[in-house]
């Protein structure tokens, strides 16, 4: 190198760090920062379980659920208002993603969730399945999530699912959606029959 490239070549080394009250200050603020905003998550997660208490506690399987007429093994993706993709619910557990193995019998679908509240949609209560790409937070593929509606207390749920497995996914919509037809209008046909007969 010839003498009048050195002190170029000195001028572009990186400058020491000099000022390290300045760069611990700006990292304990950086950390106080994201701790904050996840206690303002935290809070709202709280707020929105508060707001939805009237949720009623969710059924449980019945001893002998019946005859599997179809079983799945993956993910719970959540839960929201029925139609509105981004109301999560998170009342009753609802809220937590898990994995999943679902069954379904005559009497209903049994959603088992290792580490998370298990619940049971009677059948009675099932509205219908579609596939779909999106719920609350998970956006997948087309097709990419199962969606089964459903209803509890005074509201319409939809609920989330992924098989490991998505071919399986058309499968479950059509068998979910006889079951509910089937069982809506027999449910119809007995209310109109006994209002006939009073």
């Amino acid at each position: 190198m010839t003498p009048s490239l050195i002190p170029l070549a000195a001028a572009q080394k990186s400058a020491e760090v000099t000022n390290w009250p300045g760069r611990i200050a700006w990292v304990v603020g950086l950390l106080v920062f994201v701790v904050f905003v996840y206690w303002l998550m935290r809070e709202g997660w709280k707020w929105r379980g508060t707001l939805q208490g009237d949720l009623p506690e969710l059924p449980a399987a019945p001893a002998d659920p019946g005859e599997p007429r179809l079983t799945l093994s993956g993910r719970y993706h959540g839960s929201t208002t029925a139609g509105q993709w981004l109301d999560r619910i998170v009342a009753r557990g609802l809220g937590t993603r898990s994995r999943a193995e679902l069954t379904l019998t005559e009497q209903g679908l049994d959603v088992v969730r290792p580490g998370a509240a298990d619940f049971f949609v009677p059948v009675t209560a099932l509205r219908g399945a579609r596939l779909d790409k999106g719920i609350a937070g998970k956006v997948l593929t087309e097709g990419g999530l199962l969606i089964v509606t459903w209803e509890h207390g005074d509201k319409q749920i939809d609920s989330g699912f992924r098989s490991d497995r998505a071919g399986e996914h058309p499968a479950w919509v059509e068998a979910i959606n006889q079951l509910s037809t089937t069982e809506h209008t027999t449910s119809t046909t007995e209310h109109t029959e006994t209002e006939g007969a009073r």
